[in-house]
C-alpha cells in the first residue's frame, strides 16, 4: 500500500502557530514578571457640587448643560424680595436698639445729676444741723442759768418762758433738720439704685445693638448667597433647575468639572498587590483614546477593599461562605509630562487599561 503524502504546508502552518504562541506566551510570562495589569480602572477628576446655601425660588439661570464656566461666573440666582426685606427689618430694629441704648444714657445722667443733688443737699444738711446744735448748746445754757435765777427769784417768769421757748425751738429745729438729712440720704439711695438700674439698662440695650447688627449683617450675607456662583474654572454637568424652581439649603443641584486636574483609580486584585508600591511608574492607556498613552505614578493605597465601602459590606460570619479575590482601590497620579490638552478631554468615569512597571 502507498503511504499517505504529508501536507507540507500543514506542518509549516503548524509550527509556524506553534512558534508564534511560544513566542508570545513567553513574552507574556516575561512581561508579568515585571508588570501588573487591569482594566478595572476609571478616571477620576474633582466634581465641586453647586448646593444652595438659602431656599428660594429660582429667578434666573445663566448657564446650559454643558457650559464652560470661570471662577465667579454666575451660574444662576435666587429671587431676592423675601432677603431684602429681612435687611429692612433688621435695619428698623438696629435703629430701635441704637434709640434704646441713647435714652438709657440720657436716665444714667439725669440719675447722676440727681444723685449731686441729693449729694449736696445732704451736705447742707449736715452743715444746718451743726449750727442748729450750736444754738442749741447756746440756748439750753442760757435756759439752765435762766432756770437757776428764777428759781431764785431774781428774773422774771416771762423771761424764764422765753428761754424755755428758745430752747425748745431749737430742738425742734436740730429734729427737722436731722429728719432733712434722713430723707435726702434715703432720696440718695434710691436715686443710686435707679442709676444702677439705668446703668444695667443701658448694657442691655448695648447687647441689642450688638445682636441687631449680627442680624443685619446676617441678612446681608443671606442676600448675597441669592447670587450662586462657580467656584472653580471648569465644565457643568447638566442643569436640572429652571425658573420658579424651589431650592433649598444643602441640596445638590449639579456640579462644576474641574478638567485640568485628572487622576486614575485602578482596582487590583488582592493578589496583585504583592510587589507594587508606592512611586512606581505607571502607563495608562484609555478606551476613548487607543493611539495615546499618559504616564501616571503610582500614589497610594486605599485602606479597605472596595467591599468594606458598600451600602451592605459583606460578613463572611453569616451563613455558607465563599472565597472571592478582593479588590483594592489604588490612586494614581496623572504625570506633569502628560499632553494638558489631551487630560481636558478625559472625563470622569471613562475605562482605562493601567500597566504598573514594577521594577
Amino acid at each position: 500500500m502507498e503511504k499517505k503524502k504529508t501536507n507540507k504546508k500543514f506542518i509549516i502552518i503548524f509550527a509556524v502557530l506553534t512558534l508564534l504562541c511560544g513566542t508570545y506566551g513567553t513574552y507574556k510570562y516575561l512581561h508579568s514578571l515585571s508588570h501588573e495589569h487591569t482594566d478595572d480602572a476609571q478616571i477620576e477628576k474633582n466634581m465641586n457640587p453647586i448646593i444652595p446655601k438659602i431656599s428660594g425660588y429660582v429667578r434666573k439661570v445663566y448657564i446650559k448643560d454643558n457650559d464652560y464656566v470661570k471662577k465667579g461666573d454666575t451660574l444662576f440666582t435666587i429671587d431676592t424680595r423675601d432677603y431684602q426685606l429681612k435687611i429692612e427689618d433688621a435695619n428698623a430694629a438696629l435703629a430701635a436698639a441704637e434709640g434704646s441704648y441713647e435714652v438709657a444714657k440720657a436716665d444714667i445722667g439725669s440719675a447722676m445729676a440727681s444723685v449731686s443733688v441729693s449729694d449736696a443737699n445732704v451736705q447742707s444738711a449736715g452743715g444746718n444741723i451743726e449750727s442748729a446744735k450750736i444754738r442749741l448748746n447756746q440756748v439750753t445754757n442760757d435756759y439752765n442759768r435762766y432756770n437757776n435765777l428764777y428759781k431764785n427769784h431774781t428774773i422774771t417768769k416771762q423771761q424764764y418762758e422765753q428761754a424755755l421757748t428758745a430752747k425748745q425751738e431749737a430742738e425742734n429745729q436740730v429734729r427737722i433738720l436731722q429728719q432733712q438729712q434722713k430723707a435726702s440720704s434715703y432720696q440718695k439711695t434710691a436715686i443710686i439704685a435707679k442709676s444702677n438700674v439705668s446703668n444695667k439698662q443701658t448694657q442691655v440695650a448695648a447687647a441689642n445693638i450688638q445682636r441687631a447688627k449680627a442680624q443685619l449683617e446676617t441678612a446681608k450675607l443671606n442676600l448675597s448667597y441669592t447670587v450662586i456662583t462657580a467656584a472653580i474654572d471648569g465644565q457643568v454637568s447638566k442643569i436640572d433647575i429652571q425658573p420658579g424652581q424651589l431650592v433649598q439649603p444643602g441640596q445638590s443641584l449639579f456640579y462644576i468639572i474641574n478638567n485640568i486636574t485628572a487622576w486614575v483609580i485602578a482596582n487590583f486584585k488582592e493578589t496583585q498587590l504583592n510587589k507594587m508600591t508606592v512611586g512606581q511608574h505607571v502607563t495608562l492607556k484609555v478606551d476613548a483614546y487607543p493611539d495615546f498613552d499618559f504616564e501616571g505614578t503610582l500614589t497610594s493605597f486605599s485602606p479597605a477593599t472596595g467591599s468594606k465601602f458598600s451600602l451592605l459590606p459583606p460578613d463572611n460570619a453569616t451563613g455558607n461562605f465563599v472565597k472571592t479575590i478582593q479588590r483594592l482601590p489604588v490612586k494614581i497620579s496623572l504625570n506633569p509630562s502628560n499632553d494638558v490638552e489631551k487630560i481636558k478631554l478625559l472625563r470622569p468615569g471613562m475605562n482605562v487599561d493601567v500597566d504598573v512597571h514594577l521594577n
